[in-house]
């Protein structure tokens, strides 16, 4: 899949980091963790850029975390993104024995995973970092490895929450993403992550908008049906919440979040199998975007 979106001309293949899946299917063959993913994907492509949307701050310490995002950096020849988040899907956590505590802690914990994170690698080399949180400790660290993109691989950040959110952005975000929010919505987000930024004295424009939606496209109507029907979806209900229908609809549909702000829009594909669907997309709707 991440060759075929390289091959067709797309600007990045991101995956989701989730480790269950949701609704009441078998789930079968199971979870892929996502950056073991990504550190093969980065030997297996040569220009599209990877990421993820978004890392769940709970999976992962952030030590280590830094850590294995500055590899599959340098295993891609620098074409990494670390999308972050502070997690929210509370079965996966149950179902692999990963603490899930309260909203708020959660979100102090991404707080301090990004300072972290962003700390270890813009440490200089031949220095040493230290942090001393609430919730972790980094003592006289070397900081290694360093990411090949410097001082870091851009960090996502975004959700609908109105306040933490876009400050938290606002702080550490080079990209704010609204994940499946109607244009309407995503653009009141983006405001206020504008306004974060303003009271913080950063410059709005500095932090790129983008959007991710579920899409579904067809050369014909008997197409989209087959495609909505493969993935669980009925037509009216993917025309309501994300992009579904001819080339020029879904097109026409994907302009609406760039109406909203967005410069960037991830289309979420859900059956991988059908490689079909990206080619369709590369050839037909990209070019009308554009």
């Amino acid at each position: 899949m991440a060759r075929c979106a390289e091959e067709e001309g797309f600007d990045a293949f991101f995956r989701s980091d989730h480790y269950l899946k949701m609704g009441n299917a078998d789930g079968l063959p199971g979870p892929t963790d996502a950056w073991t993913t990504l550190a093969g994907l980065a030997r297996e492509t040569n220009s599209i850029r990877l990421g993820t949307l978004v890392t769940s701050a709970t999976f992962r310490r952030p030590g280590p975390l830094a850590v294995t995002v500055a590899q599959v950096d340098a295993m891609s020849a620098g074409r990494v993104e670390l999308g972050l988040g502070a997690g929210w899907y509370e079965d996966e956590h149950r179902a692999y024995a990963i603490p899930f505590p309260p909203l708020k802690e959660r979100f102090d914990r991404l707080e301090e995973q990004l300072d972290v994170i962003t700390g270890l690698w813009k440490t200089p080399i031949g220095e040493t970092f230290g942090f001393e949180g609430t919730f972790y400790t980094v003592s006289k660290s070397p900081a290694l490895p360093k990411p090949t993109q410097r001082p870091h691989p851009p960090i996502i950040m975004g959700g609908g929450g109105p306040q933490r959110t876009p400050a938290l952005a606002a702080r550490f975000a080079d990209e704010f993403n609204t994940p499946f929010l109607a244009p309407p919505d995503a653009a009141k987000q983006f405001s206020r992550v504008g306004q974060a930024c303003e009271k913080s004295n950063r410059d709005p424009e500095s932090i790129r908008r983008s959007s991710a939606l579920i899409v579904c496209c067809g050369e014909d109507d008997d197409a989209v049906r087959r495609r909505a029907q493969a993935i669980g979806w009925s037509v009216e209900d993917l025309k309501r919440f994300g992009a579904c229908g001819s080339p020029g609809d879904v097109a026409e549909r994907i302009g609406e979040w760039g109406a909203a702000g967005a410069s960037t829009a991830y289309l979420q594909i859900l059956d991988m199998r059908d490689l079909d669907h990206i080619r369709l997309i590369g050839r037909e709707v990209a070019p009308l975007v554009a």
